[in-house]
């Protein structure tokens, strides 16, 4: 029994897990992303933004459920280190790190002839930059930069050489940061990767694998957070908004419309969500909508279904159950009266309204109803009638289109006729 939770446990750290990957040199992402699917035996995996074949540095790698993330990742920040390769000797490096200055703030880029996006202009933001050393005998400069997801340091090395009037380009390049993650937090390479997955399948020691795959909670850190009571975690994972009852406890600073993660009490992600109210309008309330939901992370059922168990709830499903109610929960000519004026439809346009009120309505017929049923009346004979004309209207055309491609035959065989003609008087 202990081996088998033991086993269980290792799973569930892969398939909610990502790897701060440090990307060798040569494969693509994409191939690198695959092999790693290949060799931890998984479903699906994703990537926070694609590198070039020749660049090394960190690719997060998100497994199964924590694909989820991977749009949030690769919208996020990222940071390199570059070494640009200038074509000429320069005045000196303080004239360097003036143009490095000056590549800063929004800038206009068009992707390089090889990429994996469209060749259109757009603008990205370079955040900071620093000049780290710079040879002139060489024409060598390595400078760190941190800016926007989808930034080309390729381009940037291209406009810098053109700032210069030397010409420069790119010579390597080396992603130190990725959004939340950067070498310093516990980065690995591929061999770690197959050495965990080998040593977890032959010894059955999973701190190997532990250390390489980390929780998915290690990438919403810098998200604010809202506790969620266990009753409440699976109607999230089907999609419901958050409300008071649920909530549990939160953070401090909390805006409208912040991007929230909500929690489990042993600190589980459950989903991204949106913030509907603030941390001082959540701590007085006793009612409404706290988050909606953006993308939930967690699988269904994992955590018990706790709704539709109080007593209104018992006693819908028992007259939908005996025929009173239709399958929908909606009121039909059986439906007790009790239960229509003391059930209120929250699904309804108008809630207020009173549910009782629809029999009497259709009771009496209105001058309304008596007109509708006369168009209903009139609509088939006016229906017929468009048909005609529509028909009419297509023999024409028709008609027409004929008309005119003979013509064009008839055309087109004068003209050959004369030209025959000519041809013959000329050869007399």
């Amino acid at each position: 029994m202990s081996l088998l939770l033991y086993s269980l446990s290792s799973l569930y750290q892969i398939r909610y897990g990502v790897i701060n990957l440090d990307k060798p040199a040569n494969p693509s992402s994409h191939e690198v992303v695959a092999w790693v699917r290949r060799i931890l035996r998984v479903e699906k995996t994703g990537h926070s933004g694609t590198l070039d074949p020749k660049v090394t540095g960190c690719l997060i790698v998100c497994i199964d459920r924590a694909t989820r993330l991977v749009k949030s990742q690769q919208g996020a920040g990222k940071e390199y280190v570059c070494v640009l390769r200038l074509h000429d000797a320069i005045e000196s490096e303080k004239k360097l790190a003036q143009t490095l200055e000056t590549l800063t703030g929004a800038l206009f880029q068009r992707p390089p002839l090889i990429s994996a996006v469209k060749r259109q202009l757009r603008i990205r933001t370079i955040h900071e930059s620093k000049l780290i050393e710079f040879d002139n005998d060489r024409h060598l400069a390595v400078f760190w930069v941190a800016c926007e997801a989808g930034t080309y340091m390729r381009t940037m090395c291209v406009h810098m050489g053109l700032l210069l009037g030397v010409g420069g380009h790119m010579q390597e390049l080396r992603r130190v940061r990725s959004g939340h993650m950067g070498e310093e937090d516990d980065i690995v390479t591929m061999h770690d990767v197959l050495d965990a997955q080998w040593m977890y399948d032959n010894t059955k020691d999973e701190s190997y694998l532990r250390k390489v795959v980390r929780p998915l909670e290690t990438l919403l850190t810098t998200y604010k957070r809202v506790v969620v009571k266990d009753s409440a975690v699976n109607a999230i994972c089907y999609g419901a908004k958050l409300m008071i009852p649920g909530l549990l406890r939160y953070e401090s600073g909390i805006e409208v419309n912040e991007e929230v993660v909500l929690m489990t009490t042993k600190g589980e992600a459950i989903a991204l969500g949106i913030a509907q109210m603030t941390t001082a309008v959540m701590a007085t309330c006793d009612h409404g909508v706290v988050a909606k939901i953006k993308r939930v992370i967690m699988e269904r059922d994992t955590y018990p279904r706790r709704w539709g168990l109080g007593p209104k709830a018992q006693e819908k499903k028992k007259l939908i159950k005996d025929g009173k109610l239709d399958k929908f929960g909606r009121t039909t000519e059986e439906t007790p009266e009790g239960w229509k004026k003391g059930y209120v439809d929250y699904n309804r346009e108008d809630p207020a309204a009173p549910v009782a009120a629809a029999p009497a309505v259709a009771a009496t017929p209105a001058p309304v109803a008596v007109k509708e049923e006369e168009k209903k009346r009139k609509a088939p004979e006016s229906s017929d009638e468009s048909d005609s004309g529509k028909r009419e209207k297509k023999k024409e055309k028709k008609d027409k289109k004929d008309k005119k491609e003979k013509k064009d035959k008839k055309e087109k065989k004068e003209k050959k006729d004369k030209k025959v003609k000519k041809e013959d008087s000329d050869s007399d």
